[in-house]
């Protein structure tokens, strides 16, 4: 490389992120890299980091792209991990600038290089670095320092743990509400590095400060700092240091902290052990369930027990007096979202009622919400019956659920139809062919007639699946004739199902079936006026071909019955027809 080439790669980057154009900028920020690969380690740390590190006066894209790129194992560009240091420089500047994103970004990225660094150059050049951005004048700095703490506490001395402690209690106490917010969100990640002993004598304290905090932004981050702190605990340590602090935030007067209460009381159960939960949290939860505030009802209604640990730690009995009564009440909720909500967990407790209280508590609660005005309740009731089958049986089920399953299947939501389709198998299975022919078989046909294109897919898809729950041989009486009799309606979109039906169903048929049955009335829909269900036949015989024929017997099918028709199709006037004829010849003569 001469003189000329040396200084390139530099200098075509410079004119770039000096352009007027954005995307120019951009563009050279992402080859960065590239740069520093044809630069190679030593010119890449005098000359690119240096320049790097002064350029930050620009969009906040650009800044990003930058923060982005140094994260992504650049070290490897400059020589290795000795070197990573070097890249703290640039990241720094961009960790204190206005943009959120982007002091996010290279908060990240400082973090990912601190992995890589030894002992040694954390405390000689990640450490002061942290100290000038917790000490910084502008907030910005301050709120990024507060990331960086967890990903190296572990790895220094015990003298500069206990700097890093200190310096946290700080941000805990800044005057700024964002760097306060900044301390509550990363405490949790620190409290996992702390001694049992520090917990106690710093971790603790930094808690219960931010969690007083008169900004509600700041307290509702706190919700996860607590399980954090309940995990580094012992069951009569958090009985003691942590009673208080469960109860304010779960009853605190901002709703946006009890949601978050409601929506980790999970996490929280599990972590503040079996005792506490019998004590206290039962009672707090039936609070939650019952918060004037419908965003709060909602996350308190997906934690329904059944579903995470917290149940296991009740009776049965506890649940019957303090747990039903409060679903009961919120199968009527004011607020659709709650009734969503509910009817996505309250088949989780089936399991833990058993049969006969699931059959007086739960099922006329399923029914409620089976016919609410909102699909989405219907929608996820629908989803979890299998829970409750598994409970009381399918017999009780589809005699008490069926008619209302009935009534869904023309419900005027499609995705509520289309839930429906996708749970007769599993109904189907459990009820046999004669109960399922008589209740279920005319209406699983109806679905191919659907005015909406995915509840004709999903009920092809459906027909399959109940061919391999029932067999061929009730396929061939049931459903075969019903699909043919379609490709004669004057609607082409009955004829085009029947194509699409038959692509779906024929793999899981038998070829006597397929040649009796099914190939006679798909060759004359080869000809049919539709060129869209002209090229859909090609496809279909294209199946066939490839399904059944690596047999003498489909050999000699495909060759006499399949091949001719796509001969002819080759030549037809359509442009689609021709190409997918085409193509389902050659796949067709491949197996020949």
């Amino acid at each position: 490389m001469d003189s000329g080439d040396d200084i390139a790669p530099i200098a075509i980057l410079m004119d770039e992120l000096r352009s007027e154009d954005v995307q120019l900028r951009l563009n050279a920020i992402h080859s960065v890299p590239t740069i520093a690969l044809a630069l190679g380690p030593d010119r890449a740390r005098e000359e690119l980091v240096p320049f790097l590190q002064d350029s930050v006066d620009d969009e906040d894209e650009v800044l990003l792209a930058l923060a982005e790129v140094l994260g992504r194992g650049f070290e490897g560009y400059i020589g290795g991990k000795e070197f990573a240091h070097l890249l703290l420089g640039p990241l720094e500047n961009l960790s204190a600038v206005e943009e959120t994103l982007v002091r996010d970004k290279a908060a990240e990225s400082i973090t990912k290089i601190a992995a890589v660094l030894s002992q040694a150059q954390i405390e000689e050049y990640y450490i002061p670095l942290l100290k000038r951005l917790s000490q910084g004048e502008w907030f910005t700095s301050r709120t990024s320092s507060a990331a960086l703490y967890p990903a190296v506490y572990a790895k220094v001395s015990t003298a500069v743990q206990d700097d890093l402690r200190k310096s946290y209690v700080a941000l805990g106490s800044d005057d700024t509400p964002m760097v306060r917010r900044a301390a509550a969100k990363w405490l949790g990640a620190l409290l996992a590095h702390f001694s049992p002993q520090h917990v106690l004598s710093d971790g603790l304290p930094i808690y219960r400060r931010l969690q007083s905090d008169d900004q509600d932004s700041v307290r509702l981050l706190t919700v996860e700092d607590l399980i954090a702190l309940a995990k580094r605990l012992s069951p009569a340590e958090v009985k003691e240091q942590l009673s208080k602090q469960i109860r304010q935030s779960i009853g605190d007067k901002s709703w946006r902290v009890r949601y978050m209460a409601a929506t980790h009381f999970n996490e929280l159960a599990d972590a503040v052990g079996a005792e506490l939960v019998r004590e206290e949290l039962t009672a707090q939860y039936v609070q939650l369930l019952k918060d004037n505030e419908a965003e709060v009802r909602t996350a308190a209604a997906g934690q329904i027990p059944g579903m995470w640990s917290f149940s296991k730690l009740l009776d049965k009995d506890v649940i019957l007096a303090r747990i039903v009564p409060c679903v009961r009440d919120m199968s009527q909720d004011s607020s659709q979202h709650v009734r969503a909500a509910l009817a996505n967990q309250i088949s989780g407790l089936a399991p833990l009622l058993g049969k006969d209280s699931t059959i007086e508590h739960l099922l006329p609660l399923f029914l409620h919400l089976l016919k609410d005005d909102f699909p989405e309740v219907r929608l996820n009731i629908i989803s979890k019956l299998e829970t409750v089958n598994d409970v009381i049986g399918i017999e009780l089920l589809s005699e008490t659920l069926l008619p209302a399953i009935v009534e869904l299947a023309e419900d005027k939501s499609w995705r509520v139809r289309q839930a429906i389709i996708e749970y007769i198998p599993l109904l189907a299975n459990q009820l046999g062919k004669p109960f399922f022919d008589e209740q279920l078989g005319n209406l699983c046909m109806s679905w191919l007639g659907d005015t909406v294109f995915s509840i004709r897919e999903a009920a092809t898809v459906n027909l399959k699946k109940l061919t391999e729950v029932f067999g061929v041989e009730w396929a061939k009486v049931q459903i075969v004739p019903k699909i043919m009799g379609m490709g004669q309606h004057p609607n082409y979109l009955f004829r085009m199902t029947t194509v699409q039906a038959i692509t779906t169903i024929a793999p899981s048929l038998t070829l006597d079936i397929v040649g009796s049955e099914i190939i006679d009335p798909l060759l004359l829909l080869a000809s049919d006026a539709i060129p869209n269900i002209r090229f859909n036949v090609s496809k279909s015989l294209e199946v066939l071909a490839l399904a059944y024929g690596n047999t003498p017997t489909g050999h000699e099918f495909v060759q006499t019955r399949i091949v001719p028709c796509l001969e002819h199709q080759k030549n037809d006037q359509d442009a689609d027809v021709r190409y997918f004829a085409a193509r389902a010849l050659q796949k067709a003569q491949s197996v020949l």
